[in-house]
């Protein structure tokens, strides 16, 4: 399977961009919602997910807070869908980037 995601209009020069830098993706890929952005090039990303109860036979809704790294070139702002791809560890936390912004529904 081959990661192809469009590429921003804008230009940076972060070096941890996939795009414009020399960060390469792998691995897990996630769509979720960013819950803050108030770091410095790093957001909180919010994803729901499904977990199965053995217990109770069905499935319950969960949340997860997954830090990512937010290029300038992207620069997504709260409120926002975005999809995030798996990356080498950038720092304690953050071992996710933020490829691309996707339209509300």
């Amino acid at each position: 399977m081959s990661l192809t995601f469009k590429k921003p209009k804008k230009s940076c020069n972060d070096k941890n961009c996939p795009f414009h830098g020399i960060l390469s993706v792998r691995g897990r890929v996630f769509e979720g919602v960013v819950a803050t952005s108030k770091m410095d090039k790093t957001a909180i990303i919010e994803r729901e997910y499904l977990q199965f109860s053995p217990k109770f036979v069905r499935y319950e809704k969960r949340r997860g807070h997954i830090p990512a790294h937010n290029p300038p070139c992207i620069n997504a702002k709260e409120g926002q869908h975005v999809k995030i791809v798996e990356c080498r560890p950038l720092s304690k936390t953050v071992s996710f980037v933020i490829v691309e912004q996707l339209e509300t529904k």
